[in-house]
């Protein structure tokens, strides 16, 4: 399994209604694509020196190829349309993890 995760700080400026967008459109928008079968959207729990508030929002792909697929087909496009709404307001990178191995706990 592979996670592509995108951080993004949002300033205070947007932020109402760029949590809206996330969860409404972008999201919905970026599972619709068919590379990735879950998205979880979760805030970091840090001040930032620079203000506004830090999420991070985990895509999981089942294969390498579903990712790639993605940055081929569709990353681009989604990252624009992105831009083009929220411009500096927002600042996000990109990370990649694959995952080894998956631990759980058992109740009895």
């Amino acid at each position: 399994m592979y996670i592509y995760n995108v951080t993004s700080n949002v300033s205070d400026a947007v932020h109402d209604t760029w949590i809206t967008w996330m969860k409404q459109e972008h999201i919905p928008k970026v599972l619709s694509v068919g590379t990735f079968y879950e998205a979880k959207l979760t805030r970091v729990l840090i001040e930032e020196e620079m203000g506004g508030k830090t999420y991070s929002v985990q895509y999981r792909a089942k294969t390498r190829e579903d990712l790639d697929t993605y940055y081929d087909k569709f990353a681009d496009t989604l990252r624009v349309e992105a831009l083009k709404k929220f411009g500096e307001n927002v600042l996000a990178f990109r990370t990649e993890l694959e995952v080894i191995d998956i631990y759980s706990i058992t109740k009895h």
